[in-house]
């Protein structure tokens, strides 16, 4: 497995589709994968630290796993099949290790709330990975929060023009 972090989630020009930009730690690959809008808003208000006045669905889960007396420890994202991608949550409980399927934009989600590690499986890297320098999409550096402020502030305004924009029948397409 390849451990990845959350380098940007942008909207695609061409198809008003919100992509999530997964680049390797130490290398220079990275996984686009397209998602819904209301994953992105998740995953943006995750990024955030936005507190909502009531739990969100990520939210949930990660209060359901740790009540259950489980940890997330890692999210995976597995497989391409037919241009859909698969995704396991790892969570560990009483010494078990419990695998449930996911779709990749659940389990960022979660693994961002709970702080857990996001990997790819090596042949779906290698498949699938692009080499992109993503300077033009940096999201700050970690030491650098005013730019991480100001990148996510961007991310959070385009988010909102794409669900200002969107109809319900683009969805039937």
């Amino acid at each position: 497995m390849v451990e990845v972090i959350l380098r940007a989630v942008r909207v695609d020009v061409g198809s008003s589709t919100p992509l999530l930009l997964l680049e390797e730690l130490g290398g220079d690959r990275v996984l686009p994968i397209f998602i819904g809008a209301p994953e992105a808003t998740a995953i943006a208000y995750a990024l955030q630290g936005v507190e909502t006045p009531r739990p969100m669905s990520h939210d949930l889960l990660g209060h359901v796993i740790t009540a259950l007396g489980g940890r997330l420890f890692a999210a995976e994202i597995t497989s391409l099949v037919d241009n859909t991608y698969y995704a396991n949550l790892r969570i560990l409980r009483d010494h078990t290790e419990i695998v449930v399927s996911s779709r990749p934009s659940d389990a960022v989600a979660l693994a961002l709330r709970v702080k857990a590690p996001i990997l790819v499986s090596d042949e779906l890297m290698a498949e699938q990975g692009r080499v992109m320098h993503l300077d033009d999409v940096d999201e700050g550096d970690e030491d650098d929060t005013s730019g991480e402020e100001s990148s996510e502030a961007e991310l959070v305004a385009e988010l909102r023009e794409f669900l200002d924009t969107i109809r319900p029948e683009d969805f039937n397409q």
